[in-house]
């Protein structure tokens, strides 16, 4: 565990204190736009099933008996479950935990998630509303440095790592036009999984026992995020390949997901979909996630049946959005790295 030396907590509390003022602004934000807060479990004894991330496992004791149960990697498996239950509008700001993931300047196995749901929208709708609540915060964060004597900036701009980003409106890029303009993949290339590792081999990367998801993924953190929400603007990059969104509504050509991104300065800050209701469907993707983690011999957790019978019962049209707080704080309080915004710091 680190403490930090008198000047550094110094910085750090006054950084803390935007982080707190960004919550602030985003839960008054949400309340007044008629969302409810919920308080959910981080424990469960079955998960969605995931194959991009790892999961913590741990165990219940009493006495003799013993369950499994695991560090909920994101709050979606029970805010849909109150979706489905008429709730409404919902919103969710607490923790969440994945594992095996480095720990960075810009991640932590353990994070602060905000998650919300809007219903009878789309994830263009949600991008919208997304938008309105970074002005919001922008605004009330230029009036905070303000009256602790720094300078005032114009209310919906900022400042970070020197370049000024205005909230005014979206950069937006389809995932297809990004590929092609930094990558020079082109469309077809991008879908055919053959094409795509051979371009990928004739670029360099290393294809062999990697698929086609492990070398897409290596090729957009490479070539096409450090080019996004750096010219002016956050960019929002929108409508992913299908394999890239399991609980997403696919678009009419059918390779194509409604999921969208968006980015400040290259750090990827929030990931929203137009929820897929099929429950037949999702079950079919689930068991696809549970057969690709049991190749990459991740923790063999069960899948949340329950969640499937949620569906059942007739998950309203909605559009649900996953935003990293802490990642989000660090634009605003215009610093590098989340541990800056820490009074307390375990490193692992």
């Amino acid at each position: 565990m680190s403490y930090y030396k008198i000047e550094t907590l110094i910085q750090n509390k006054k950084n803390y204190k935007i982080y707190l003022l960004v919550q602030q602004v985003v839960e008054n934000f949400l309340q007044n736009n008629g969302y409810l807060k919920v308080e959910l479990p981080v424990l469960s004894p079955a998960l969605i099933p995931e194959s991009y991330l790892e999961v913590f496992e741990t165990n219940f004791r009493y006495l003799n008996k013993s369950k499994k149960l695991y560090l909920t990697p994101s709050p979606e498996l029970f805010l849909k479950r109150l979706l489905v239950s008429g709730i409404g509008n919902c919103y969710y700001l607490g923790k969440s935990f994945r594992n095996s993931e480095p720990s960075s300047s810009l991640h932590s196995s353990e994070f602060v998630m905000l998650e919300f749901y809007r219903v009878n929208a789309n994830y263009m709708d949600l991008a919208e509303e997304v938008l309105e609540m970074l002005k919001r915060i922008s605004t009330k964060v230029n009036e905070f440095k303000y009256m602790n004597n720094q300078k005032l900036e114009k209310k919906t701009r900022i400042i970070y790592k020197k370049r000024e980003i205005s909230f005014d409106k979206w950069e937006k890029i389809s995932v297809i036009e990004a590929f092609e303009k930094y990558s020079q993949i082109t469309e077809e290339e991008l879908f055919d999984h053959k094409l795509f590792l051979k371009k990928a081999k004739e670029k360099g990367y290393q294809t062999e026992n990697f698929s086609y998801e492990d070398i897409w993924s290596q090729i957009y953190a490479q070539e096409i995020e450090p080019f996004l929400g750096i010219n002016g603007y956050p960019t929002l990059i929108y409508d992913y390949p299908k394999e890239f969104a399991a609980l997403a509504k696919l678009n009419s050509d059918g390779k194509t997901a409604q999921r969208f991104e968006f980015y400040i300065s290259g750090i990827e800050l929030g990931d929203c979909y137009t929820e897929l209701t099929d429950w037949k469907e999702q079950k079919k993707r689930f068991l696809e996630e549970k057969k690709k983690r049991l190749l990459a011999k991740k923790i063999n957790h069960p899948i949340d049946h329950g969640f499937i019978r949620a569906l059942k019962c007739g998950l309203v049209n909605c559009s649900g959005i996953a935003i990293g707080l802490e990642r989000l704080a660090i634009i605003f309080a215009n610093v590098d790295a989340i541990d800056k915004l820490k009074l307390i710091n375990v490193k692992i």
